[in-house]
């Protein structure tokens, strides 16, 4: 069957010949697809509301030979006001680069739905956005086969209730009776709040209370975790460190 009928999210477009437009799509069925949209350049195009960045619809694609046509879409919801705060537009872009880096095409993902979810909380200023990149990473990393065991120890298997040191060439926290290397002390507040994004709902998470040193140190972690496991790293929320 050629034609497909999916709900996706625009994570990225690029001008392509006069009037078209490249758009890489995360589908809800179909993974991350790569889409023509022809004459989406022109502001009375039928498609040029559906293909900006952002953009949540449902789109029906033609698969050709190397690339997928769009034919036509339904906006779901635009999200086009995330643009007109700052945090939220690094934030988005972040969420939607770190997709487009960790799925590869043609694979479909259940992480679809919490990216959905990450961009009604950020509209909604539901929960700090910090603590939500953090919790979105833990839930791509799993998602895409690199989980962190923390109720477990990654060497021995044994259950550990806390740790204070994770093992990033074992994917988890380390026992005090297993040979700690190949990873990074850690506290016991960042080992536990580790822990409740690893299990929470993406709405829940604004129960966590964290201090300004427990939230750098989860960041550097899976910041580590994503740069050894991914293909590139992600660098959109190294803008908001120039503000």
């Amino acid at each position: 069957m050629n034609t497909i009928k999916t709900r996706g999210i625009v994570l990225k477009t690029q001008e392509y010949k006069e009037n078209d437009k490249l758009l890489w799509i995360f589908t809800e069925e179909f993974g991350k697809v790569s889409v023509i949209a022809k004459g989406a350049r022109k502001s009375k195009n039928r498609n040029f509301s559906n293909t900006l960045p952002f953009s949540f619809g449902e789109y029906v694609l033609y698969k050709g030979r190397t690339l997928y046509t769009l034919n036509e879409g339904r906006i779901i919801d635009s999200f086009q006001d995330i643009l007109n705060d700052y945090d939220t537009l690094i934030y988005g872009s972040y969420f939607n680069e770190l997709i487009d880096i960790a799925i590869e095409e043609g694979e479909s993902h259940p992480i679809f739905i919490d990216l959905v979810k990450c961009f009604y909380l950020m509209r909604n200023k539901a929960i700090d956005l910090d603590l939500l990149a953090r919790a979105f990473e833990v839930k791509v990393l799993k998602a895409t086969g690199y989980g962190i065991s923390l109720e477990n120890c990654a060497l021995c298997g044994n259950k550990i209730n806390t740790a204070d040191y994770i093992s990033f060439q074992f994917y988890g926290g380390i026992c005090n009776q297993c040979e700690k290397q190949y990873g990074t002390k850690v506290s016991a507040a960042t080992y536990n709040g580790l822990k409740f994004l690893s299990k929470v709902e993406l709405e829940k998470v604004g129960r966590l209370n964290l201090d300004m040193n427990t939230k750098e140190q989860i960041g550097k972690i899976l910041e580590t975790f994503i740069s050894l496991n991914y293909r590139k790293k992600p660098n959109s929320l190294s803008l908001l460190k120039k503000f």
